[in-house]
């Protein structure tokens, strides 16, 4: 596996070239991401609007996620098989596609279909964004592009809940979908103009037994760990069984990519440390940080009765902080050691979570909530992105396909896993109350989330221990260079 950015004698992209295509991806990423969180707020109007049951609505999140996890493992071989450029723009416009069908639904079955659209097409973007800026970074700028690349990451979970309720609130269900048409179609425009054109390599061979068992078996994982974490019980048949079939499949699916000579994802990336240690820091922390973001809104909602765009409001110093510290310890992370800045962020993080816990109350005031959330945020900031720089930084443009993919997953799971064991946490703790009315249940659950993003401490000290190669060393001959990843 080689550890070059680029071959000898390729001259980096300009930074001009650079902030085109990081304006390009992060306008998808932006819509994709969204997308995950802005329905939430929907699911009661649109039940209504439908006279639907609740169970059935709440498909039109579901449905998004589940077509979202079953592609994103077929993106690494579409890059390498057609090319970023032609994979990004079909993604883009799947997604636009999905969009408009959406906002023009008439039964609330045809609003989840096309909302599966939609997660077919955002399923993709977020992988092939991140493949097309690791391809175009050098290393020594790899932290900066990744804290561009963490905007849409963070911001989405913040302010889609805001947007959304807007949204439904001052115009129509409607509009949650239909705002993306010309934000897709832009995006189309600029991509045509902006990205490289990338040849596909046409005789690259699809995994298919490996898909086979991937892309369900993340479906049917995700869909156990959702249905659990709705229900608040993770012992019916309709949460184990697909649970259980889809870890297996998950399961299986490794066992043979270690043997297969053209695997789905090259999972042979676990070898280097670097990426095994990012990927284990980013997994826990996910679990830790997502995981107990769904408890913030409900705590603003349920014990201090404020509406769902008030919750969201409240909940901005948090991907403020976040998204503002992203750009600083992104630029950090191309000239500091990786292991010191990581493990920094997460402390800092967890001193945040920890604050907030120790003084959550029925009353407590909003100044004394934002604090702690600002001290999150600047720490999630310095964690999610110098993470993910430095397992990438190094790895050659052949491996970015299943590099991003294989981030993308950890992810996904790694979020549904935490949403559903806070649910249940939430509802144990609350005494088999579906959503405790006072905060104290919600104090006692924030407690797992400490110690899970503080256990992202032990890979994140696995990272690398010495800064990124200085830009001369990085452009020397590759036989002169000796990248440490250790």
């Amino acid at each position: 596996m080689s550890h070059t950015q680029q071959a000898p004698g390729d001259a980096p992209p300009t930074s001009p070239r650079l902030a085109v295509l990081a304006a390009v991806v992060t306008l998808g990423s932006i819509m994709s991401v969204l997308d995950t969180t802005v329905v939430n707020v929907a699911i009661n109007p649109l039940a209504q609007r439908f006279d639907a049951p609740l169970p059935t609505v709440q498909w039109v999140s579901s449905g998004y996620s589940l077509a979202l996890a079953a592609v994103i493992p077929v993106t690494a071989w579409a890059i390498r098989r057609f090319g970023t450029k032609r994979v990004y723009m079909t993604a883009i416009a799947l997604f636009t596609l999905g969009s408009l069908l959406a906002g023009t639904a008439w039964s609330i079955e045809s609003l989840v279909a096309f909302r599966m659209v939609q997660g077919l097409g955002g399923g993709m973007i977020v992988p092939t964004g991140m493949t097309i800026m690791m391809q175009a970074a050098t290393p020594e700028t790899m932290g900066r592009i990744m804290s561009i690349m963490g905007i849409p990451i963070l911001i989405g979970p913040v302010s889609g809940p805001v947007l959304g309720g807007w949204l439904v609130d001052s115009f129509s269900w409607r509009w949650m979908f239909t705002i993306n048409v010309p934000v897709g179609v832009t995006a189309l425009v600029v991509a045509a103009r902006a990205l490289p054109r990338a040849v596909g390599a046409p005789g690259q061979r699809l995994d298919v037994p490996g898909l086979l068992m991937l892309s369900p078996g993340l479906a049917a994982l995700i869909y156990g760990l959702s249905t659990g974490a709705e229900h608040r019980d993770f012992g019916g048949v309709g949460v184990v069984l697909p649970a259980a079939v889809g870890a297996a499949l998950v399961v299986g699916f490794v066992v043979r990519a270690r043997v297969s000579p053209h695997p789905l994802i090259d999972l042979r990336l676990y070898r280097d440390r670097a990426f095994a240690a990012g990927a284990g820091t980013l997994g826990l922390f996910v679990v830790g940080y997502f995981g107990s973001m769904l408890l913030l809104p409900m705590y603003f909602q349920v014990v201090r009765g404020e509406s769902a765009t008030a919750s969201g409001l409240l909940g901005a110093p948090l991907g403020l902080a976040a998204g503002v510290t992203m750009q600083f310890s992104g630029r950090l992370a191309d000239k500091v050691a990786p292991r010191w800045l990581v493990a920094g962020g997460v402390t800092t993080a967890v001193l945040g979570m920890g604050l907030l816990t120790l003084q959550l109350s029925d009353n407590l005031a909003y100044w004394r909530v934002a604090v702690p959330l600002l001290v999150l945020g600047i720490g999630v900031g310095t964690t999610m992105m110098p993470t993910m720089a430095a397992a990438t930084r190094g790895l050659s443009a052949d491996d970015a396909p299943s590099a991003s993919t294989a981030l993308q997953i950890t992810s996904q799971v790694a979020a549904a896993t935490g949403v559903a064991f806070f649910s249940v946490t939430l509802s144990i703790n609350g005494g088999g109350t579906t959503t405790p009315t006072h905060a104290g249940p919600f104090a006692d659950t924030y407690l797992w989330a400490v110690a899970l993003m503080l256990a992202a401490v032990l890979p994140a000290l696995c990272l690398p221990r010495r800064r990124p190669a200085a830009p001369a060393a990085a452009n020397a001959p590759a036989e002169e260079r000796t990248p440490e990843r250790t």
